[in-house]
């Protein structure tokens, strides 16, 4: 993978989706618990959050034994997510108008999700946020995943933008990290599933309580 070198005059701006820019973390717990409804041995909804942000296997694997354990419970997972999906998925508040915004001032927008690409499009769709990104990495375009730097590379690669001039926004530990080991800068979203007290240890370069207030942060970044 070659990136770019050539420093940009308004830094690229890379998003989290799920607990980032949609409200979706109810209907992730949900497909957890009907597809271990009838296992002893299942996650607690703590124990499941702190997985968001990383690929849905990844998370299985600790709680299954063997691959056909885990294909058995992605199953039933993804059938509960396919019926209430659009039920159980909005935009926080403010996310359409910041993202119009940046696009507005030229910045180069990527979304960067641990999330399958079919599933990524459709709750795109559902909130209206299709056609926002000039690149989107999802789950099956890396080997390594969040919170690897490798899916936020591959993002800067697609914007021709060097990591350093891009700017990651999640609400997950697993983000922050991501964003960390790429050379990019880092904002960690309070308003998702994680606690300041658990993304602290990550580091994140800025805190925002919502997601307006990215707009002062990249102003202040591009001047």
């Amino acid at each position: 993978m070659s990136l770019v070198t050539t420093r940009t005059a308004r830094p690229a701006l890379l998003f989290d989706l799920d607990g980032t820019l949609i409200d979706s973390i109810g209907l992730l717990l949900d497909c957890m618990e009907y597809a271990f409804a009838d296992r002893a041995r299942r996650p607690t909804r703590p124990q499941w959050v702190a997985g968001i942000g990383t690929p849905l296997r990844t998370q299985l694997a600790e709680w299954c034994d063997g691959e056909e354990e885990v294909e058995a419970i992605v199953a039933r997972y993804r059938d509960y997510q396919d019926l209430h999906l659009e039920r159980l998925t909005a935009c926080y508040p403010e996310v359409p108008e910041v993202l119009d915004w940046a696009r507005g001032r030229g910045h180069a927008l990527a979304l960067v999700t641990s999330k399958g690409r079919g599933m990524t499009d459709r709750s795109l769709r559902h909130v209206g946020l299709a056609g926002h990104f000039d690149a989107i990495v999802t789950f099956e375009e890396t080997t390594r995943h969040k919170p690897e730097a490798d899916p936020v590379l591959l993002a800067c690669a697609r914007l021709g933008v060097p990591p350093a001039d891009a700017l990651f926004v999640g609400d997950s530990p697993h983000d922050m990290h991501a964003g960390r080991a790429a050379g990019s800068r880092t904002a960690a979203a309070l308003w998702g599933p994680f606690s300041r007290a658990e993304l602290a240890p990550a580091q994140p370069d800025h805190w925002l309580q919502g997601i307006g207030e990215l707009v002062a942060i990249v102003e202040r970044a591009a001047n």
